[in-house]
């Protein structure tokens, strides 16, 4: 039988039609999947977690966002991700299974899969750009939301994003957010035992500033 188009739903072709919806234009990663919340995941969650390209032998700038596309949100006093434009994606490379071989080893695990700053300069002025961000560069960091030390993937461009610096930073005084703290905490969690890997991937890009208190660790 010869294929016959479906017709677009009516809710997605009035959303298209629209001026106010805008389209994000990524790099199609070279592998891709979902992963399901996992038992021991934050209440409310629920939505699962696109899985990137993992590490690579040699990075390539990666498309972002249309300029001015994506939007800070603040929760807590603290600024937050576009859920839209940067979801978060996790590396296939980490899994609860490998732990101890990958994010849990003593050392050298995040400095060898991590982008060349030649990449991640370019990729971060283009984000600056999706995200209308104006301050000032270098106290600004350019962020994997599900950080490398929780099995995030390192170049995929839904796991990345420009971090305004918190409220109250000195300007010039470089990158210095809270956020960092709290990953660090998870990761010493996960490799303790306490919590699954997707527990805390789950808890970071629902709302990092919730996440301690909503894994029971603060």
């Amino acid at each position: 039988m010869p294929h016959v188009p479906r017709a677009l739903p009516p809710l997605l072709l009035g959303c298209l039609l629209m001026t106010g919806c805008s389209s994000v234009q990524l790099s199609t990663p070279t592998q891709s999947g979902t992963q399901s919340p996992a038992p021991g995941a934050p209440a409310g969650s629920g939505r699962a977690i696109a899985v990137g390209a993992g590490p690579q032998k040699h990075y390539t700038v990666q498309q972002q966002p249309a300029a001015g596309s994506c939007h800070y949100r603040v929760e807590h006093g603290e600024p937050l991700e576009d859920r839209k434009c940067t979801p978060g994606a996790i590396s296939p490379a980490v899994t609860q299974a490998n732990l101890k071989s990958t994010i849990c080893r003593k050392s050298g695990y995040t400095s060898g899969i991590r982008p060349s700053a030649y990449v991640t300069g370019k990729e971060k002025k283009l984000n600056a750009a999706s995200y209308g961000h104006t301050g000032r560069m270098g106290d600004a960091e350019y962020d994997h939301l599900i950080s490398l030390q929780l099995g995030g993937d390192p170049n995929d461009p839904r796991n990345l994003w420009v971090e305004p610096a918190d409220p109250g930073h000195k300007k010039g005084a470089g990158v210095n957010n809270k956020k960092d703290s709290v990953e660090a905490k998870l990761h010493t969690a996960v490799c303790k035992g306490q919590i699954t890997l997707a527990a805390a991937q789950q808890a970071i890009v629902t709302d990092w500033t919730t996440a301690l208190t909503t894994l029971h660790l603060s």
